[in-house]
């Protein structure tokens, strides 16, 4: 069953990456045509652009955890090899799990500050709305990093 799950909420990431990032593209070639050919733009469009930017980068890092496509610095791998090779793995992995949960720990409080705060990113959307990728990203990644931690200790590559 769970295995269904993240089935079905990679097919979810991969949709809302792709949406976010054609959205920004057109919103963004459509700006430029607004404003070198017409003369006008949205007021509002270089906030929601901003956003989604934000959006695209933490999506596509959820993604590139979720295929194990992330940045890795393992220096230790390169001197290690065999047991000690799987022991530096699960190190490894279960420190990138600390620090984004360290980070999503950190997002949740920004998070709760904007709520405090109460400003608007563009329209009636508050801040706090955009920036809830943000706790969510970082959780995601750190469950994803924690999992490839126990795989390898149960004997699983990834």
């Amino acid at each position: 069953m769970m295995l269904r799950f993240a089935g079905y909420f990679a097919v979810l990431e991969n949709w809302v990456l792709s949406l976010t990032f054609v959205s920004t593209l057109t919103l963004a070639i459509l700006q430029i045509v607004f404003r070198n050919v017409f003369d006008m733009g949205f007021l509002w469009l270089e906030s929601f652009l901003r956003i989604q930017v934000l959006w695209l980068a933490m999506l596509g890092a959820m993604v590139a955890s979720r295929e194990g496509q992330h940045i890795k610095i393992d220096l230790l791998a390169r001197f290690v090899s065999g047991r000690h090779a799987q022991f530096s793995k699960v190190l490894v992995s279960l420190f990138a799990a600390g620090v984004c949960g360290l980070a999503a720990d950190a997002s949740v409080s920004l998070v709760q500050f904007e709520m405090e705060d109460n400003l608007m990113a563009f329209g009636e959307v508050p801040i706090w709305v955009c920036q809830l990728i943000l706790p969510v990203g970082f959780s995601v990644m750190g469950l994803r990093f924690l999992a490839e931690s126990v795989r390898t200790v149960r004997g699983g590559n990834a």
